[in-house]
């Protein structure tokens, strides 16, 4: 990895090549970047743990509906977000909100997503540490600190290129982890037949879609919170769209994505779902995946495995990295002092690499307290998944012509009451149901924004001008104009 991004800081001259590739990334390597950024190693660890309580119902909730965004995303909003590079000079996924909305909107998005990525950071870091405890003893603080300062030194030298090269190695090593380890599986099993005859040896309901607190409810709700989380509510998956040449490369890498995303997980989880069979008295479900690798691998497979599970935390850490710089760099501080609107190219990507170096610190000092925020999967599924669609609903359906009467007033207030929404069944109201928890405040965030574009439109010809241009067919020579923001 380090390697990978001495390589990289070759390939970065400005701002625009360590945020978003300079729009040069094959739309494979987009893809399979898009993939692994896309998920960490709490799938070894958190949702290793619902695959060992629940069964496979694990699949069906938590990656089902990834493939399902990715793949309508392919179509409706990577194009977009490539358009807005090409034709706008767009370097973050927020800057384009200045002209669509105006700055205060773009500014609340921008600041409260950036908090909310330090969490979700922070959890992955916590993920990984506790594969490191079990593996080899280290203490959470130790590996939490290994772990981040490794990624902090080749993501900050190599942005976007680092990253999404890192990705492909790491897909690589941890596809032949995960291969040799269903491989040993199947093995115990009894080989082929045996494996055959798991589902009937499996505890009851852990062959059912949905099972405990996972109901339909929930599903649902999940469901349309990763379409928006997926399409660009992670800033980080869509600058992968942004980084490849054209808006036809930006579907074909989402399609590579939404595919992976079908398939792979069912690879990765196999073992934690077969675990209650082979090791039914397992006394914390988040060290299944390790301690199955412990016990059935050899020690160089071993070690394979957790370079894999360390590796795929590293990708998606890094690559958040570098979107929390991007808006910091390009949103935040030029919004914040005039200097930063006026920073020349070598300014502008040494601000890049500080702000890259805060955040990945930032992050592992709340992950060594991250039991504090409900545990892992608490920050992931609790926290992150259900203040996404306050933030994602006004940027993403921005992009869209049948919301281009959704002005600022909209944008804020979906923005707020949704945000008041997540805090009021969090905090104030009593619920125990997941789903509620998720829904509420997307549901919320939603009504809010397509009510008050129906009731008080705020027609703008800029912003007008803006959706057209990332919704028209490609044409020669359509580079516009750079946003209000960025011209100022």
């Amino acid at each position: 990895m380090l390697v990978i991004g001495v390589w990289s800081h070759r390939r970065v001259g400005d701002v625009s090549d360590y945020f978003t590739g300079g729009g040069r990334m094959p739309w494979w390597l987009s893809g399979i970047s898009h993939h692994m950024s896309g998920y960490s190693a709490a799938v070894f660890v958190a949702y290793a743990a619902v695959a060992y309580s629940y069964g496979v119902t694990v699949y069906v909730w938590a990656f089902v509906p990834l493939a399902l965004g990715t793949g309508l995303g392919a179509w409706l909003f990577a194009p977009r977000w490539n358009r807005l590079r090409s034709r706008f000079r767009v370097a973050s996924p927020l800057e384009y909100l200045a002209q669509r909305y105006n700055v205060p909107t773009q500014q609340a998005l921008a600041w409260s997503g950036v908090l909310l990525k330090v969490f979700d950071v922070a959890a992955k870091w916590a993920s990984v540490a506790v594969l490191v405890n079990v593996f080899t003893g280290l203490p959470m603080t130790t590996g939490i600190l290994l772990t981040g300062v490794v990624t902090l030194l080749y993501c900050t030298v190599g942005g976007l290129w680092a990253d999404a090269l890192t990705d492909l190695g790491q897909f690589v090593v941890q596809g032949v982890a995960a291969v040799a380890m269903v491989w040993v599986v199947v093995d115990r099993l009894g080989g082929p037949s045996g494996f055959a005859t798991l589902w009937h040896r499996l505890p009851a309901g852990h062959g059912h879609p949905l099972v405990g607190p996972y109901t339909a409810g929930f599903l649902g709700a999940y469901v349309v919170v990763k379409i928006f989380e997926y399409n660009g509510g992670m800033w980080n998956l869509a600058q992968r769209y942004m980084a490849t040449d054209s808006p036809r490369a930006a579907c074909r890498s989402a399609a590579l994505s939404a595919a992976l995303y079908l398939v792979w997980p069912a690879v990765l989880l196999l073992p934690a779902v077969a675990a209650p069979v082979l090791m039914p008295h397992i006394a914390n479900p988040e060290q299944t995946y390790a301690l199955m690798a412990q016990s059935y691998l050899p020690m160089g497979l071993v070690g394979l495995t957790l370079a894999g599970m360390f590796s795929h935390t590293m990708a998606m850490a890094s690559s958040d990295a570098n979107a929390i710089a991007a808006v910091v760099t390009r949103d935040i501080l030029p919004a914040c002092t005039s200097r930063a609107r006026t920073m020349s190219a070598g300014a502008g990507l040494a601000a890049a690499r500080i702000c890259t170096v805060v955040f990945i610190a930032v992050s592992m000092v709340i992950a060594v307290e991250a039991d504090h925020f409900g545990g892992v999967l608490g920050i992931i599924v609790g926290l992150v998944a259900a203040v996404m669609g306050p933030i994602s609903i006004p940027m993403l359906l921005g992009l869209l012509p049948a919301f281009r009467r959704c002005g600022p007033r909209a944008a804020l207030a979906s923005w707020a009451l949704g945000l008041v929404g997540y805090l009021l069944v969090r905090f104030v109201v009593d619920v125990s149901s997941q789903a509620t928890l998720i829904a509420a405040p997307l549901i919320t965030s939603l009504v809010v924004y397509v009510g008050l574009g129906l009731l008080l439109p705020e027609p703008d010809v800029e912003a007008d001008a803006l959706v057209t241009a990332v919704s028209a067919a490609d044409h020669a020579g359509t580079t516009t104009a750079a946003p209000a923001a960025q011209q100022a």
